[in-house]
């Protein structure tokens, strides 16, 4: 049977640690605070689900952590390297980084997701969201720049206050919109074995959000299709907080919510990694069957995790506190038994890192 190598056991260093990839139709949760190598030890487990497996990947990186992930290092064995080169790993970058623009289409958000960008109210904003309703309809014949015109044109009080709250609040601007330019959902849809979302470089603090959210409405609507994908959330707090507090917040946790808990029959399986247990939406949390651990100091993010996943010993849990870098614990459907795990080596370039603190020099 095909497995996965991590790593060695932590407390005799002897052998190897491996995960079975059949596990993960499961969502995953991964979790170690700031310096504890959780995002150098995710990239281990990802590219060994590339090497070994043939289930496609979408990662939503935020710090453009795995930009680089088809970039491997001079280590690597040769046929690792041969393999990871040879993959369909598609790289989509925010801002005006080289490379291919992350684009989505406004006209294919949902109804409500529209509404969320513009933050309106089926109650409170009723007169404008039912214009929205009826321009939606034939938003596609329009196109992002043709929008405010053709309100402006029905001379109508609710079509003029739409137009004049697009205007004001300037989403059409967002360099997110793809401008009759193909939208990032059309290479999901094709399932590269790759899909790399970089998120971080957007002017407006909700576009990384509502890209997020165009991605996850797109694979939520054709679920029925069951093709499998593993979607890879790194600092998943930023998208899945326990207290959304914007309308495109709540839209994309309630989104979230809704494929932790149905989407793993269609074949949408989540690995989230953050920092706390705590900055997690608990309905997310919950439906979590593996877990990756390294150092948590906090004792409310352990009793967290020990209430939550009940298929960890909690003093197995608690011993996180003690790891050093690139020690972790793993446990649930992916292992045989909770185990002790120092993590190996990346086979590829990882593209953040902390930034050194500049030292004076020596005469």
């Amino acid at each position: 049977m095909t497995a996965l190598t991590i790593g060695t056991p932590l407390d005799s260093g002897l052998g190897t640690v491996t995960l079975d990839p059949r596990r993960f139709n499961r969502h995953t949760f991964w979790c170690g605070q700031s310096g504890s190598g959780k995002t150098y030890a995710l990239g281990v487990v990802l590219e060994q689900l590339l090497l070994e497996t043939e289930l496609p990947m979408l990662i939503l990186d935020p710090n453009a952590d795995f930009v680089r992930l088809q970039s491997t290092r001079p280590s690597a064995a040769p046929h690792h390297a041969e393999r990871i080169a040879d993959s369909d790993i598609r790289v989509f970058r925010s801002g005006r980084v080289e490379g291919e623009p992350l684009r989505v289409r406004y006209i294919d958000l949902s109804p409500a997701s529209k509404a969320a960008v513009l933050r309106m109210s089926p109650i409170q904003d009723a007169e404008e969201y039912n214009v929205l309703l009826h321009l939606d309809q034939n938003a596609r014949l329009l196109g992002s720049d043709r929008i405010v015109p053709h309100l402006r044109d029905g001379g109508h009080d609710a079509r003029n206050r739409l137009a004049d709250r697009m205007e004001n609040l300037q989403v059409l601007e967002w360099e997110l919109w793809s401008r009759g330019e193909p939208s990032v959902v059309d290479v999901i849809e094709q399932r590269p074995r790759v899909t790399v979302l970089d998120l971080g470089g957007f002017d407006h603090p909700a576009e990384p959000k509502v890209a997020a959210l165009a991605v996850l409405e797109h694979l939520w609507a054709r679920r029925e299709e069951r093709k499998p994908l593993l979607i890879v959330i790194d600092e998943a707090h930023n998208l899945c907080p326990p207290d959304p507090r914007t309308e495109v917040e709540r839209a994309l946790t309630e989104q979230l919510v809704q494929i932790a808990a149905e989407g793993r029959k269609f074949g949408l399986w989540l690995f989230l990694s953050t920092q706390r247990p705590t900055k997690i939406h608990p309905n997310v949390l919950s439906q979590c069957d593996n877990l990756g651990l390294m150092r948590v100091n906090a004792p409310r993010d352990l009793a967290e995790l020990a209430e939550v996943f009940g298929f960890a010993p909690e003093e197995a849990i608690r011993r996180s506190q003690t790891f050093t870098q690139g020690q972790a614990l793993f446990a649930g459907g992916f292992i045989a038994e909770p185990t002790f795990v120092q993590m190996g080596e990346r086979l590829t370039e990882e593209a953040g890192g902390d930034v050194s603190v500049p030292l004076r020099s020596t005469p």
